[in-house]
């Protein structure tokens, strides 16, 4: 059902319009910056699904979405503007009919190809009783899910590389879990072993941007919708000596 949206302030309204890459009158698609959670537990939390009350219609009711990314992730999500539009766009992305490629900033030894997949079924933990997150899946491990991720190495200085990322699968931190089932965790991530330094510098985030997304619209046809990685990510890129990849991703 499509939610019914709280008031926001200008400056909030603002700034959600300002993320707006693609919009139409069956969908919206945005580029979301890192640190901004999509949704959380808690409803008078600053998310994006909040934010979505700034394209609310005058009955109340505000636009759906209908994919998730890491708060930490960013890059291209998509909103179903109408009830059958967010339908539409979920049957699309649970029916694997949205091809997703990411960017990954990634550590660890050198691959022993161009590109490549890892296909490890995975299985969520609870480290902490506060935490929950993914991992190889072990024996007697409960829902175990197969997981599936291709991967195309766009450049490589040291220990570091550029990857594109497109899952084949939607699992909870896929991505994140795989690459460190790979040995090659991604910079900045807490949970999954990725460094937080580069060089001596502060890797700020997680560095995994949600590139771009062709998906079949709700209207008819195919869409496709692209976000370049934003000034934080190209700043990791410049200092690992690799950000000539943008150039010929």
């Amino acid at each position: 059902m499509i939610e019914r949206a709280k008031p926001l302030s200008e400056e909030d309204s603002a700034f959600v319009r300002s993320l707006v890459i693609h919009e139409d009158a069956a969908l919206l698609a945005f580029d979301k910056p890192s640190g901004l959670p999509v949704q959380t537990r808690n409803p008078d939390d600053r998310t994006l699904d909040m934010l979505l009350a700034a394209f609310a219609k005058s009955n109340g009711k505000r636009p759906r979405l209908v994919h998730r990314l890491d708060a930490q992730t960013s890059g291209v999500i998509v909103a179903g503007r109408t009830q059958p539009a967010a339908a539409s766009l979920s049957a699309a992305f649970a029916g694997r009919d949205v091809v997703k490629t990411y960017l990954a900033i990634v550590s660890g030894p050198a691959f022993d190809a161009a590109e490549g997949e890892i296909d490890a079924t995975l299985a969520r933990y609870r480290p902490k009783p506060e935490l929950e997150l993914m991992r190889a899946a072990r024996p007697g491990d409960e829902k175990p899910q197969a997981a599936l991720t291709r991967w195309c190495v766009l450049a490589s200085q040291g220990t570091t590389r550029l990857l594109r990322l497109t899952p084949e699968t939607g699992r909870m931190h896929q991505l994140r879990a795989h690459l460190s089932i790979a040995g090659r965790p991604i910079l900045g991530d807490p949970y999954y072993g990725g460094a937080a330094s580069l060089k001596g510098e502060s890797v700020p985030r997680l560095m995994l941007h949600a590139e771009s997304l062709e998906l079949p619209h709700p209207s008819g046809g195919r869409l496709a919708l692209k976000a370049p990685p934003p000034k934080d990510f190209q700043a990791v890129l410049s200092a690992a000596g690799i950000s000539h990849a943008l150039d010929l991703a």
